[in-house]
C-alpha cells in the first residue's frame, strides 16, 4: 500500500511540475520584452567654441507602462550643475519644453542622470483650453498667469543647460540668461540632438 501511494504521489507531483513549467514557458513567451533605444547628444552650437569636447549619451530602456531614460553626459565642467528638458526643436527657439531634471558633474567633467516617464513616439503636451496658472517666480523670465491653448504637439528632442550663466562664464562659454531651470534664469544650451531632424527626434523612435 505504502508503494502505491508512493507511485501516486510521485505521478501527481511529477504532473505538477510540467505543468508549471509548461506554465512559466508560456508566460516567457507572452511577455513584452523591454525596448532599447540609445543614441547620441551633441554639443549645442553656442556652445561648441567653450566646450568642444561635450557630448552625451542616452539610453532608453522601455517597459510598457514606463520609460527609463539614462543620460551620460562628458566634457563638461566639474562640479557644476545643469538642467535636462524634452524640448520640441532642439535648439533654439526650442518651441514647448518642460524641466526634466538635474545632473551635477563630478570632478572629471562627467555627469548621470536617470528618468523615468513617458519618453517615446507618444511623448506630447496638450492644452484643451486656457486656464489661470500660479505665478511664482518673477525673474528675467516671469511666469505667465495663463496657459495659451494649443492641440497636442508632440515633443521628441532633448536639451542640457548650465544652470546659471555665471557657471557658463566660469568655462569660458557666452553669459546669456535662459529660461530654463526652476527659477527661469538659466545659462545657455550645452547639449541637444539636432543631430536628428527637426520633425524626427530621436523620442519618436522609441514606440
Amino acid at each position: 500500500m505504502t508503494t502505491k501511494l508512493s507511485t501516486k504521489l510521485q505521478t501527481t507531483v511529477a504532473g505538477f511540475l510540467a505543468l508549471t513549467a509548461m506554465t512559466l514557458s508560456s508566460a516567457a513567451q507572452i511577455a513584452p520584452s523591454p525596448t532599447l533605444v540609445e543614441f547620441p547628444m551633441v554639443v549645442s552650437s553656442g556652445a561648441s567654441a567653450c566646450l568642444p569636447k561635450a557630448q552625451g549619451r542616452v539610453t532608453i530602456h522601455s517597459t510598457g507602462p514606463v520609460e527609463i531614460m539614462n543620460v551620460l553626459v562628458t566634457g563638461l565642467p566639474p562640479k557644476t550643475g545643469f538642467d535636462f528638458f524634452v524640448i520640441q526643436v532642439p535648439a533654439a527657439p526650442f518651441g514647448m519644453a518642460w524641466y526634466q531634471g538635474d545632473i551635477t558633474t563630478d570632478q572629471n567633467g562627467n555627469g548621470n542622470g536617470t528618468f523615468i516617464g513617458r519618453f517615446n513616439i507618444e511623448t506630447f503636451m496638450v492644452a484643451v483650453g486656457s486656464a489661470p496658472a500660479p505665478v511664482v517666480f518673477n525673474g528675467p523670465f516671469p511666469d505667465a498667469s495663463m496657459n495659451p491653448a494649443t492641440n497636442p504637439i508632440q515633443m521628441y528632442h532633448l536639451g542640457l543647460w548650465f544652470n546659471s550663466p555665471a557657471d557658463a562664464q566660469k568655462a569660458t562659454c557666452p553669459g546669456a540668461v535662459t529660461p530654463f531651470n526652476g527659477n527661469h534664469d538659466a545659462g545657455i544650451q550645452v547639449l541637444n540632438t539636432s543631430n536628428f531632424p527637426v520633425g524626427s527626434g530621436p523620442l519618436r523612435n522609441v514606440k
